[in-house]
């Protein structure tokens, strides 16, 4: 008798498309995705959920949060999460963009940052920031950002604790 091997995100044809309306159970989702990564901090992660329940809870416009999701038919593959920056005019951060080690590869974080950006514009947003941390598993994700044509604008040592910095990243969008 064969066995049926489970099925990872990366698994399955289908086309990816993004949406920007969140659903009851993107909080679990979400937080899928991140501890799937082996990038995060467990309080991190938390933060990451918590960010989609106030969403859900205030809607987007209301809590500041803005949230694009990877969907390929019942799996959520990567997402992001960004909004203006309280006190600013037009600054926003990029608070999260995560995709699922298994769907790594397949363009999905430009896709996701790309639609991002358009979307900050569309809110009326010009510069992009990202924060990011600067231990050396991170070497990739920085790669990304600058391939992407984000600018390394400060790195805050031991930020996140002893050797672990904060590297801040910016694009200028319009």
């Amino acid at each position: 008798m064969a066995r049926r091997q489970r099925s990872s995100p990366a698994d399955g044809g289908g086309e990816i498309s993004l949406r920007g309306e969140l659903r009851p159970d993107d909080p679990a989702r979400v937080a899928a995705i991140v501890k799937a990564t082996g990038f995060f901090y467990p309080d991190e992660e938390q933060v990451a959920v918590e960010l989609v329940d106030e969403a859900l809870a205030k809607g987007q416009t209301g809590s500041g949060y803005h949230f694009l999701l990877a969907d390929r038919a019942d799996q959520s593959l990567g997402y992001s999460c960004f909004g203006p920056i309280p006190c600013t005019r037009s600054a926003f951060d990029l608070y999260w963009i995560a995709v699922h080690p298994a769907a790594q590869g397949l363009g999905l974080g430009r896709k996701l940052i790309e639609a991002s950006e358009r979307r900050v514009v569309e809110l009326g947003g010009t510069r992009a920031y990202v924060e990011t941390s600067g231990r050396p598993q991170y070497d990739p994700t920085r790669a990304f950002y600058e391939a992407l044509g984000y600018r390394k604008v400060a790195v805050l040592d031991d930020f996140y604790g002893p050797g672990d910095a904060k590297v801040l990243y910016l694009k200028v969008l319009a």
